[in-house]
């Protein structure tokens, strides 16, 4: 037991402490830029999905008819 109390001292003392923690601005910021590309990759994804399936569409058309 006394192991497990030394790991949640040293823990904290370590977010305490060590760890420098972001200021409310680069916080904001991080997330605007993680919120961009998130944004950005959906709409890559939902472009080249919605052009092959068009492609295929097509094809089936073309081969189907």
């Amino acid at each position: 037991m006394n192991k497990f109390a030394d790991y949640v001292k040293n823990s904290y003392k370590e977010l305490a402490e060590k760890v420098t923690w972001p200021s409310w601005s680069e916080l904001q910021q991080s997330t605007m830029i993680v919120l961009g590309a998130t944004v950005l990759i959906t709409l890559m994804i939902w472009l080249m999905d919605f052009i092959a399936g068009g492609g295929l569409n097509f094809l089936y058309k073309i081969l189907y008819s």
